[in-house]
């Protein structure tokens, strides 16, 4: 997929082409590609509430917030808005028939900002593809027309309001203003994986504070008041089906301190009882696992020797296992869980050679952190310490709930140009394939 710049000079011919005679005569006139009848209703009642004010150009031609928003909807294919430079096109030639004794002009430039910039909101309040949400608090918000409009109208400052809307986030507002500066260097063209990036961190958290793990490049990133204050690097899923790292979003409500690890079902089978089988009942012991009923409220101690691990190995038999706090464990000392239906969850390590490799996509689906203490600490506000070295489980609530973002990004940005990172998964070619049906 190519994206084309346009000159000023093409700007002027598409607006010719595009926009009706009696734009520059009358206030009412056609919104053409960005017509629909709630845009069009939202529109005609913002004004008839304003008895025809203009809103975007109130001051005239030369509007600060006018200009913004002329630039945002230039690029505005990469936001998912194809029609925005047409509109750009038509509104820098009504306000120029406007500087030439055309009043009525200057209105209809107005109207067109207003149902532009609803548009565009829509377009990237649109969730991103593949995205699951797992936890209501995380939910994208989807602003009616009006609503749109109304909030544009109470800022303080509207250029700014623009802006800042326009930022979606700062992962995303980094890549695209990387992909807008090769467009306009290489003549337009686009990467599709930047397109396809970008719609997967589409995503606009009302919350001040939240993370975004970028499963593609393995990195976590912190986010506080539109900037990325801190990141690390992370180990992620395998590419076999079954292991790779979901994209979802949830929400952190508390930290686990001295943890045990749960070992999930599938590798009970694949990994306990094999060893186990391999090694004799002494491995168990060693590495600190207990063995219980399957029964989540049954939390009784099994004897490991009155079990058939046969019968576990080939899922015969159900079995839960777990490993008890300490240095060997899987978890390490802290353990960052959400809301999910896959089990996924942030969690120390006690090895951290892993994290001096480019390829980091080893775990079973759950993240690893490079340095769980700091990030423990920026979301408890305080020094992830537990109250007994030795009790397990001790679950410390956040000072404030803070969501997570799992995102999955083969287009990066690296010194302010893009590049790209291996698509380990496969659903870059799994997203080209989808758009062609």
């Amino acid at each position: 997929m190519n994206i084309r710049l346009l000159s000023g000079a093409a700007f002027a011919a598409l607006t010719l082409l595009c926009a009706p005679a009696s734009a520059a005569t009358t206030p009412e006139a056609p919104l053409g590609a960005i017509a629909s009848s709630s845009v069009d209703q939202a529109v005609n009642d913002f004004y008839a509430r304003r008895s025809g004010a203009p809103f975007w150009l109130r001051s005239g031609g030369d509007s600060g917030a006018a200009r913004s928003l002329i630039g945002i909807l230039q690029r505005a294919p990469l936001d998912g808005l194809e029609s925005g430079p047409m509109l750009a096109a038509q509104v820098q030639a009504l306000v120029a028939r406007a500087q030439s004794g055309d009043p009525a002009a200057l209105a209809a430039a107005d109207r067109i900002l207003s149902a532009s910039w609803i548009r565009y909101v829509q377009a990237v309040q649109r969730p991103p593809a593949g995205m699951i949400y797992a936890d209501r608090w995380v939910m994208p918000r989807s602003d009616t027309p009006a609503q749109i409009l109304a909030r544009a109208a109470a800022a303080p400052s509207l250029g700014a309001y623009v802006r800042s809307v326009a930022q979606v986030n700062p992962l995303y507002a980094r890549l695209r203003d990387a992909a807008w500066a090769e467009m306009q260097a290489n003549g337009g063209s686009v990467d599709p994986r930047v397109l396809t990036s970008l719609d997967r961190t589409r995503d606009t958290p009302f919350q001040n504070r939240y993370i975004m793990v970028d499963a593609a490049g393995a990195r976590l990133y912190m986010i506080e008041d539109g900037q990325i204050v801190d990141s690390m690097r992370v180990v992620v899923g395998k590419a076999e089906p079954g292991t790779q790292t979901p994209m979802l979003a949830s929400t952190i409500y508390y930290a686990t301190l001295n943890p045990y690890w749960h070992v999930s079902g599938e590798m009970v089978k694949s990994l306990i009882a094999k060893n186990v089988l391999d090694q004799g009942l002494g491995y168990l012991s060693s590495h600190g696992y207990q063995v219980m009923p399957a029964d989540p409220d049954d939390d009784r101690l099994l004897d490991p020797a009155k079990i058939d691990w046969h019968a576990v190995r080939s899922g015969a038999l159900e079995l839960r296992v777990r490993q008890l706090p300490g240095p060997a464990n899987s978890m390490g000392y802290l353990k960052i869980g959400f809301p999910n239906a896959y089990d996924i969850y942030l969690h120390d390590t006690p090895v951290k050679t892993v994290f001096e490799s480019a390829d980091r996509d080893i775990s079973h689906g759950c993240i690893r952190l490079e340095d769980a203490e700091r990030l423990g600490h920026w979301l408890l506000g305080r020094a992830p310490e537990a109250a007994s070295n030795d009790d397990p489980e001790q679950h410390v609530l956040l000072p404030t709930p803070t969501p997570i973002y799992v995102t999955y990004l083969t287009a990066q940005v690296k010194d302010g140009r893009l590049s790209f990172a291996d698509d380990i998964y496969g659903r870059d070619s799994q997203s080209q394939v989808a758009a062609l049906r």
